[in-house]
């Protein structure tokens, strides 16, 4: 009995029940055989309140954008629609009996009558051009009717001075109601002096053969007076572009339609 004691002293470490009824090892043991469920709490609680801290992060920011997107747009699209419904006039008897109201009528009716003949005046049957510099694009219309339209390159709007400074020119397409002086097919270019001084070339006389150069205008070209022409380009990559010394370049498709679809005095307007 004695040796039993003994070898049951030394096999196992000496354990408790905790109030729980799990077994513990006792201080002399390496490790616990089950951990508290208040111990397993106290480690849960950090992570619970991060995860509740993001959910609260994202509530804010989904308030925030939809107060910001209620306040960009939102509340002016609800101003707008109440201020419609607020200046919403009926078309009642009375008002058109007022004398103020019909005055107000009459003189636009007259507006409009006014401008309707201008337009028609600037607009007739015949087939006219319209140039667009800010944009840089043509509009071909005929009996009232846009038939083409594309991209073209204008003016650059750049100075050139010489190296004296004596002389400049600025090279902007000129602005206004013109119309077609000539019609010439395969146009040579004859080099005005800015063409050499931009090149830093001599320039050479009036009538010198070096002065005019074949192929760098298209197959048509159109004058619409003061030197302007309206003609093709060898630099069809830049249309679209303000980079011309003032003349109206077209890509060949559309130069061939503008020059059988105007006359000699057709209308050119550019704005």
């Amino acid at each position: 009995m004695e040796n039993e004691d003994i070898k049951n002293e030394g096999a196992l470490p000496d354990t408790d029940k905790d109030a729980s009824g799990h077994n513990t090892v006792n201080s002399d043991g390496n490790s616990m055989s089950d951990e508290s469920s208040e111990q397993k709490d106290h480690r849960r609680k950090p992570i619970s309140k991060i995860w509740r801290a993001i959910f609260v992060f994202l509530c804010l920011i989904l308030i925030t954008s939809f107060l910001i997107f209620f306040i960009l747009y939102g509340a002016p699209v609800i101003v707008e629609l109440s201020s419609k419904q607020n200046h919403k006039t009926e078309n009642s008897v009375e008002l058109k009996k007022d004398p103020v109201y019909k005055k107000q009528i009459t003189l636009l009716t007259k507006d409009i009558q006014r401008l309707s003949i201008k337009f028609n005046a600037y607009t007739s049957g015949q087939s006219y051009i319209v140039i667009n510099t800010t944009e840089n694009r043509f509009f071909l219309y005929t009996n009232k009717k846009l038939v083409r339209e594309g991209f073209c390159s204008t003016g650059s709007l750049t100075m050139l001075k010489t190296e004296k400074g004596d002389k400049f020119w600025v090279f902007k397409t000129p602005k206004g109601k013109r119309s077609i002086h000539g019609k010439i097919t395969n146009p040579s270019w004859n080099r005005p002096d800015w063409s050499f001084i931009e090149e830093g070339l001599p320039v050479p006389p009036k009538n010198s053969a070096a002065r005019y150069e074949s192929g760098v205008l298209g197959d048509y070209a159109l004058s619409i007076g003061d030197g302007y022409l309206i003609h093709g380009t060898i630099y069809k990559r830049f249309l679209g572009m303000p980079v011309t010394h003032g003349c109206v370049r077209l890509n060949d498709e559309d130069l061939e339609a503008v020059y059988h679809t105007l006359n000699i005095g057709s209308k050119v307007y550019i704005f």
